[in-house]
């Protein structure tokens, strides 16, 4: 009998080592940028602070406020950089996280390092793409008196995370030919935003091209091309923390 029990740990044991491996090669399948984003994007104006990327902004005078950009599951920081460049170039410190195991969720309290170290900033805004905005919603809910505004890019928050008493600020970009996050996930869990939100639809825009890292699985063919869509959200985004 404690033959059989303990070839049963055994077996457990074993089971439990091949599931782990499994699971961190899995997260270690990453979606890389493009070649398109080394077309936008110009590397030295990139600073690596530890895991971060960090653009710091380029506009004249004070620093208008910080932006914190979660990326999505599995898809490496650097496939955002676009965003970085051009909203710093507007007088936005901007910064974009490499996190644990490629999975946001896993460190949700991720911007507390940025933002200690820009103490002087006084105006935070923090989102993410997909899994991204969930974990950066989880971070805004539970630091309010820090975060300014809260920014969903084909995303939206968990339940646990539930805007709709709140006041804070918030942007929800989505766009039609998102296959992930489709039009119905966007309107089951639109009563957890604040009544303080901005709603934008991205005409022809799908879940892929909130980033620059080629197709998605599973994500619908968009209309528009990867730069087009880009813009969008910058713009939307700027119009937003502009009137913050």
């Amino acid at each position: 009998m404690k033959k059989v029990s303990k070839i049963i740990l055994l077996v457990l044991l074993l089971l439990i080592i091949v599931s782990g491996l499994a699971f961190y090669y899995w997260t270690q399948q990453t979606y890389s940028p493009s070649s398109t984003l080394t077309k936008l994007v110009d590397e030295d104006e990139i600073t690596y602070f530890e895991d971060w990327l960090v653009f710091d902004s380029k506009g004249e005078g004070q620093t208008k406020g910080g932006i914190i950009i979660y990326p999505g599951a599995k898809v490496e920081p650097e496939a955002y950089s676009y965003y970085g460049q051009e909203l710093s170039k507007r007088g936005y410190l901007v910064a974009i996280p490499n996190v644990r195991l490629n999975l946001p969720i896993l460190e949700v309290d991720k911007a507390e390092e940025i933002i200690d170290k820009y103490a002087t900033v006084e105006d935070w805004f923090i989102g993410g793409h997909s899994l991204g905005g969930v974990a950066a919603s989880s971070y805004a809910k539970e630091h309010s008196d820090i975060i300014t505004g809260v920014f969903f890019l084909g995303s939206f928050p968990s339940d646990n995370n539930d805007f709709s008493n709140s006041s804070i600020s918030t942007l929800s970009l989505f766009a039609d030919k998102d296959g992930l996050t489709t039009l119905d996930k966007i309107d089951e869990t639109g009563n957890l935003l604040s009544d303080n939100t901005v709603m934008k639809e991205i005409r022809g825009g799908n879940h892929s091209q909130f980033g620059v890292y080629g197709k998605q699985k599973g994500d619908g063919e968009a209309t528009i091309s990867v730069v087009e869509q880009q813009h969008i959200v910058i713009e939307s985004i700027l119009d937003w923390v502009n009137n913050e």
